[in-house]
């Protein structure tokens, strides 16, 4: 018998993630058979059409120009205040709600979604989102004993399945005082999907009347880890408006990350922002979670925090990095379009992509379909009901042609 040393709830626990194990294996490849011989749509990370990871100038050179302090000191336990300030300017842009908005650091966006699950629901409770999510979610939950349920994102026609959610959201209202609903959009990961304006109506119209009951409060988490990658940089931040003056028994959290925007994925540094007609419930969203932050990490990157802050609230240097960021967004929708567009041609489905770092192929036989990619030199991520494609890392060369692979893969599998 193996011994283990481990508490019962931690025994059998393990942090294998299937993302790293493929992109090693496509680093291996590329090491053996030459870089520009294989493809590895593996990684959430821009890579420009050389292959090499993008590091914005405007971040990069702020980043590596700041005092020697920045580099050494601590920040606050909630994060430095001007970053607090400019991670919501950058959230919101022309979009705040009228409301009362706080903001705390997090370790990443991860953070936030951590935080959210263990301040807002008890242990066994049960998290909400749609069927296609970030696996970290289910990870989070489990590790902070609280389950994850999910209802089909698409309806028939690949249009958010509004019907669905509300079912499902019900029915954890009829077990649980909180109903927490993580929405990963703009630009899913993995699917590229995002929530109309009219979607969102219909969300905050059930919220309303859930919480009209009585009995139940909500908190939507909204995961905008894509949003500077969905769509033009206001049009893509209309639907915060729609938060301000809800019911007090309705907290809004935005997850935001300095991981794509700013391209410091390796940094580690996000907020959540909470959002809420209600000066107490305010108040309490920064003290519980900043005590979180105490008792998880104790306090974020300081020189990631203070470059991002800098350039906020510099207009030349944010004028220069949001032209940059906006050839990116640009690119990586490039990319996309071309698989999505090569697709169709040749008969490969594809979920609804909108925007953001990756799109999908839904199929049941996703583990032989990626296995047998590799013996053609393509690392993808297979997913319990799909195929995740990075378009953020895939050259346009590459990217032309791959969806005739996939498929002849497919046919030759006998999955089409």
């Amino acid at each position: 018998m193996t011994m283990s040393m481990a508490a019962t709830h931690a025994r059998g626990k393990k942090a294998k993630d299937n993302i790293f194990v493929m992109n090693a294996r496509a680093q291996e490849d590329a090491r053996k058979n030459g870089k520009e011989n294989v493809l590895n749509g593996t990684l959430g990370s821009i890579m420009d059409e050389e292959g090499n990871i993008v590091f914005l100038k405007a971040v990069e050179h702020e980043y590596l120009h700041l005092p020697r302090n920045e580099y050494t000191a601590y920040a606050p336990i909630a994060g430095l205040p001007e970053f607090l300030e400019a991670a919501q300017k950058e959230c919101f842009g022309e979009s705040r709600p009228d409301a009362f908005i706080s903001a705390v650091a997090t370790a990443g966006g991860t953070g936030g979604i951590h935080h959210l699950v263990h301040n807002y629901t008890n242990p066994e409770d049960t998290v909400l989102t749609a069927d296609w999510y970030w696996g970290a979610y289910e990870q989070i939950c489990g590790d902070n004993h609280r389950h994850l349920e999910t209802y089909p994102l698409f309806d028939e026609k690949l249009h958010f399945n509004f019907d669905a959610f509300k079912a499902k959201a019900l029915e954890v209202a009829e077990k649980q005082e909180n109903v927490v609903l993580i929405f990963n959009t703009p630009g899913n990961n993995p699917t590229g999907f995002s929530l109309t304006d009219e979607d969102w109506d219909k969300v905050i119209a059930f919220a309303k009347e859930l919480v009209n009951n009585g009995k139940n409060k909500v908190v939507i988490a909204c995961d905008v880890a894509y949003i500077d990658y969905s769509g033009e940089k206001q049009t893509v931040r209309r639907f915060f408006k729609k938060f301000g003056q809800l019911p007090k028994e309705i907290l809004v959290v935005a997850c935001y990350s300095l991981s794509k925007g700013f391209t410091m994925y390796g940094q580690r540094v996000g907020a959540m922002i909470g959002i809420t007609s209600d000066e107490s419930v305010n108040n309490e969203f920064t003290e519980i979670n900043a005590l979180t932050s105490r008792a998880t990490w104790s306090n974020i990157c300081r020189p990631a925090m203070r470059t991002m802050a800098n350039i906020v609230n510099d207009p030349a240097k944010l004028a220069a990095h949001e032209k940059e960021r906006s050839e990116y967004c640009e690119l990586v929708q490039e990319r996309a379009h071309i698989f999505t567009e090569e697709a169709k041609e040749v008969g490969v489905p594809c979920l609804p992509y909108c925007g953001g770092f990756f799109l999908t192929i839904p199929t049941e036989h996703s583990k032989e379909i990626v296995e047998e990619l590799t013996k053609e030199h393509v690392y993808v991520i297979a997913l319990k009901h799909g195929i995740r494609i990075a378009a953020c890392s895939i050259p346009k060369r590459q990217m032309h042609g791959l969806a005739k692979i996939v498929y002849e893969v497919m046919h030759r599998l006998g999955h089409l």
